[in-house]
Parts: C-alpha cells; structure tokens; sequence
C-alpha cells in the first residue's frame, strides 16, 4: 500500500528543549489509516497533525473499542535515528487487537509508516541528554451507532510528542502502595491487551496511593488478592536473594517489551531469572530475612523506574535503604545506552530510520 503525504502549510515553532514534559507537545504531521469492511485497511496517508471529527454515536465514544502502543525514537550522537524493538510493539498490538475484536493489521507495513512519519518529522526529534520523541500508535473505532458489537470501521493513526528525560536529576528510586480493595485485571480479561480501559481501570488505585503519600500502586492479582502482577503502568522486578523475579505472564499482565529485553539482558548476563507467581506475603518475609535486595519497575517511558519503599497493609519496607541498586543501575545505564546508541547493540534490538 502507497503511503500518500501532505506536508503542513503552516510548521510549528519547535519547543525548549529543556521543557518538554512528556506526552504534552506534538509534531507537525500524524499518520492516518481507515479499516472499512469488505475493504480492508486502506488509505495510508501522512497529513497535518490536527483533530480527528467523529459523530457523537462514535463507538469508541461508548464501548472503549481501543487499543494503542508506545515506543521511541532516539538520535544518536552521530545523527542516526534508532527505533528500540518496534517489531515487538507490533506484534503486541495486533495481540490486543484480537482480545479487542479490532482487524488486524500488517506489522511490517505499520513499521515502514511509523518510519516513513518519523522522516517527515525527524527535525522534532530532541538531541539533548535524555531526550526523544515518543511514538504513540493507536485504533479506534469509528462506527456511528450506540450498540454493542465490533465495529465495522476503524481509524489506525500515530502521532508523535518531543518527551524530556525522564529523571532530569538522576534516578530517584520511589515509594509505592500495595493496593488491597480495587483490582487491576483478572484472567480471560483484557489485563494483558494494551488498552485505553485497563488505564482508566487503574486510576482509583492510584489515586488511593496518592492519599498515603506514594507514587504507584503496586496491583495484587483480582482473584486471590495475593500475588503481585504490576505496578501502576509497569512491570515489576525484585531481587530476592540470587533470584531475579518477576510475576509470569498468565493472562493478566501486559506482556511488556523492556521487561522481556530485561529478562534476556539478565540471562545473557548469567542472572538467575524466573517468571513465576510471587505472593506479596514471600515479599515480605524476604524483606523481613534481609533477602530483598532490590525492586524495580520496566516500562517505555521511564525503562527501570527503582522501587525504594513498599506500604502493605500497616508493613513498610525499605528496599536497599531507599537507594538504587547496583544491578537496576547497570540495567538502565545498558538498556538506555543501547537505544541511544551509546554502546553497541549485540542483541540485534535496534532498527534505523533512513
């Protein structure tokens, strides 16, 4: 399928490097597919970034038919363009399409417009340290009618943001609340999908965290309320003993693409990793016997996100004296130095944009 372009009339002034936030400021074009029945996906087309009309009855208005991804782009300091793994983003993405009743789409053809927009684009991508442009791919469904079914018709875009470093003052491990009354997801449920809904579902959590003083929640499974599956947005890591652990993906946790280029780094590094149900009550013993060394959350944004004290019930546990890790430091400075090019990529992670 041709890709059509139609380059903006009226650029915008780029932002200050130095105070881009994340996820706030927006470049000058989106990409924009459409899925009609009987037709397909057709009509890929780069335009104007702008709004996007929709008839009030629009489905995805009413019943949340929507799925998206994150990703990045990086420049390296000799100029190149690096997208970190975007074949798995892809991949992912169709997966939550299928939970989601939404057509799927063909995933290299959605890596050559993801890269064919970051051309046109390149010039909002931000070279000062830390600094990339975030790449937000999303589906939803445009069918004008208020009833509960698949939709018929699908809009397929990506737009682009300049994000600023997401620790301008050095990694700062942070304080996270072990949430016992609401529930994130449950097997057979739609807690692996990337899916704006899971996110609107987590936001009670979050908000009862706030209420105590911390940052995140860290979510139990909805059955048994006694496993740990993520938290807040992230997966979720803990060093407990020798053992690298993380919870297994068993239906209700987002299959993230830093966590398994975490579990890979640290096998191929001769860690012991296991992806395997953990009980917050094994948690706190370990924490209790002086074996929790070190936890930590992956994701896009942030990569290692260190976990400095958890709040359980009337528990507070301080993890490796509130600092960061040694191995959560190496992590972030390897995955990090990977995707901005800093060192070399001897997992064949990288793609280039030319």
């Amino acid at each position: 399928m041709e890709i059509k372009i139609q380059r903006t009339a009226s650029p915008k002034e780029k932002p200050d490097q130095n105070k881009l936030g994340f996820g706030k400021i927006f470049t000058d074009h989106m990409f924009l597919m459409n899925y009609d029945e009987g037709e397909g996906w057709h009509d890929a087309r780069i335009v104007p970034y702008g709004p996007i009309a929709l008839d009030p009855a629009a489905m995805v208005l009413h019943y949340a038919q929507e799925v998206f991804e994150g990703l990045k782009a990086y420049r390296t300091s000799e100029g190149k363009i690096q997208l970190f793994r975007p074949e798995k983003n892809m991949e992912r993405m169709n997966l939550s399409c299928d939970r989601l009743c939404i057509p799927a789409f063909d995933e290299e053809f959605a890596i050559k417009a993801i890269k064919e927009l970051v051309k046109v684009d390149q010039d909002w991508i931000p070279t000062a340290e830390g600094t990339s442009l975030y790449i937000r791919p999303f589906i939803f469904a445009v069918d004008p009618m208020v009833g509960v079914h698949p939709a018929k018709h699908l809009i397929f875009a990506v737009i682009l943001s300049p994000v600023g470093a997401y620790y301008p003052n050095g990694i700062e491990p942070v304080k996270i609340f072990v949430e016992q009354k609401y529930v994130r997801a449950v097997v057979g449920g739609t807690g692996f999908t990337k899916a704006g809904a899971n996110y609107a579902i987590s936001l009670k959590g979050q908000e009862e965290a706030e209420k105590q003083g911390y940052v995140q929640t860290l979510w139990l499974d909805g059955v048994e309320r006694k496993y740990i599956e993520e938290v807040g947005a992230m997966n979720v890591f803990f060093i407990i003993g020798n053992e690298v652990v993380t919870p297994a993906l068993v239906g209700s946790i987002l299959g993230g693409i830093t966590r398994l280029s975490i579990i890979e780094l640290l096998r191929s590094k001769g860690y012991t990793v296991n992806e395997r149900r953990l009980s917050v009550d094994e948690l706190v013993e370990a924490h209790r016997s002086g074996n929790l060394r070190e936890a930590f959350g992956t994701g896009t944004a942030a990569v290692i996100s260190p976990i400095g004290e958890l709040k359980y019930g009337d528990t507070v546990m301080k993890i490796n004296d509130g600092k960061i890790g040694e191995t959560s430091q190496m992590l972030y400075d390897t995955l990090t130095g990977i995707q901005w090019g800093r060192i070399p990529d001897t997992m064949g992670w990288i793609q280039t944009v030319e």
